[in-house]
């Protein structure tokens, strides 16, 4: 099967397009055709050796993000079946290899697709949204009234979050340059600043997902919490509010609250742009710009 692969780290230019083995799938495992795959700030880290390069190994194939069909079921598998159309983000952060043709992961790391939604699009939102929830929800419990300050609000993350916040009943800030502030509101924000004017002067804010690091405590209310997406807090805070590192995990019941969101039309992924499967470096490049708006995918 056609896959990009990379034999050391380093810049775009180590990804290529070859040729590797077809995976099968062991008891409890799906063999999946992968009909697009999402690309996110972890995949171009791992690629230059940051990320999750500590747990790769070589030949790599990169990529977490997933939407495809089931082809083949493993012994064991009662939940899909060939023919059913999937999406997820399969064994992260050890190597899923999704800039392939097909992928096996367990069964379970998997839900079926959102009705109404293409491939490109169900495949930009497994390892994004899936973060998002699990801060708002699992970590944060955000509740109907409280009030949420995301930072990178227009980024892959950042304007799910905003849309997950909303649909828990939230008051949403966002911060992004000006430029991106309709795009917000248009998404559901309840108030943008932006970060390249100050930051947010508010101080009751009950949570801040922090997406880019560095962004300052000043605004949680005491008793509050900030959580620090992906790389925890890496500087003393204040001694009155709660701290949290998150590192997505794999979730189909996530999964499925994403797809319920998505159907109820309370979430909707945007996606700036697609490239072919053998143009990944290109694609990393216009990510690793930092000014792209949502998510992008490749076309397998």
């Amino acid at each position: 099967m056609r896959a990009i692969t990379q034999n050391e780290f380093g810049g775009q230019e180590v990804l290529t397009l070859g040729d590797v083995p077809k995976p099968t799938p062991v008891p409890t495992e799906v063999l999946v055709r992968v009909h697009a795959a999402g690309i996110n700030p972890v995949d171009w880290k791992t690629r230059a050796g940051s990320g999750m390069a500590g747990l790769q190994s070589f030949p790599l194939v990169l990529g977490w993000d997933v939407s495809g069909v089931v082809e083949e079921v493993g012994f064991g598998v009662t939940t899909l079946k060939p023919g059913d159309e999937v999406y997820g983000m399969p064994r992260f952060p050890h190597a899923a290899s999704a800039y392939a043709e097909y992928v096996t992961a367990p069964s379970r790391h998997f839900a079926r697709k959102p009705r109404g939604i293409t491939h490109v699009e169900a495949a930009a939102l497994p390892l994004a949204a899936l973060t998002a929830w699990q801060v708002l929800k699992d970590t944060a419990d955000v509740q109907p009234g409280q009030k949420v300050l995301v930072t990178a609000a227009a980024g892959g993350v950042g304007h799910l979050a905003v849309q997950i916040a909303k649909a828990r009943g939230a008051y949403v800030i966002g911060t992004a340059r000006e430029a991106k502030h309709g795009f917000l509101k248009d998404i559901g924000a309840d108030e943008v600043v932006d970060y390249t004017k100050g930051d947010y002067e508010g101080t009751d804010v009950d949570v801040v997902v922090d997406l880019v690091g560095g962004a300052s405590p000043a605004p949680v209310r005491p008793g509050g919490l900030f959580v620090g997406v992906p790389s925890g807090v890496d500087r003393p805070v204040r001694d009155d509010i709660r701290t949290s590192p998150i590192l997505v995990e794999p979730d189909r019941a996530g999964l499925e609250a994403i797809t319920a969101l998505v159907e109820s039309g309370e979430l909707r992924v945007h996606v700036d742009a697609t490239f072919p499967l053998e143009d990944a470096g290109k694609a990393h490049a216009l990510g690793e710009t930092g000014r792209t708006q949502g998510k992008i995918v490749l076309e397998v």
